[in-house]
C-alpha cells in the first residue's frame, strides 16, 4: 500500500524468537513473492549435507506482480527498448538479544 515508483518502502521483516535472528526487507518495488518450503520431503541434500525437509526454508522476492501485465491497476511492467530498469532492495539482518 502506498507504493510509489523509485521510493523505498518498508516491505516486510522475518523473525525467529529462538535465535533472535531478524531480517528486514526495504525495497523500491512493489511486491513481494514468498516461497516457503511446504513442499520439500527430504529428497535433496543441502551442501553441508542436511535433509531439505518440510518447510525447511523460505525465499522472499521483492518484484512486480505476476499478473502486472494483464491488471490495468497494477503498476506497469512494460519497458521500450530506450527505458532503463533500476530497482534496489536491501536485506538487512540483526540479532535482538534477550
Amino acid at each position: 500500500d502506498g507504493w510509489e515508483p523509485g521510493q523505498w518502502v518498508d516491505a516486510g521483516s522475518l523473525y525467529d524468537p529462538v535465535s533472535g535472528r531478524r531480517m528486514t526487507i526495504r525495497t523500491t518495488q512493489p511486491g513481494i513473492q514468498c516461497y516457503t518450503g511446504n513442499y520439500l520431503d527430504g529428497a535433496g541434500t543441502s551442501k553441508q549435507g542436511g535433509e531439505h525437509t518440510f518447510r525447511s526454508g523460505i525465499a522472499l522476492e521483492c518484484q512486480h506482480f505476476p499478473d502486472s501485465p494483464n491488471r490495468p491497476e497494477f503498476p506497469m511492467t512494460i519497458l521500450d527498448a530506450e527505458d532503463n530498469y533500476e530497482q534496489h532492495i536491501i536485506y538487512h539482518f540483526t540479532v535482538d538479544k534477550s
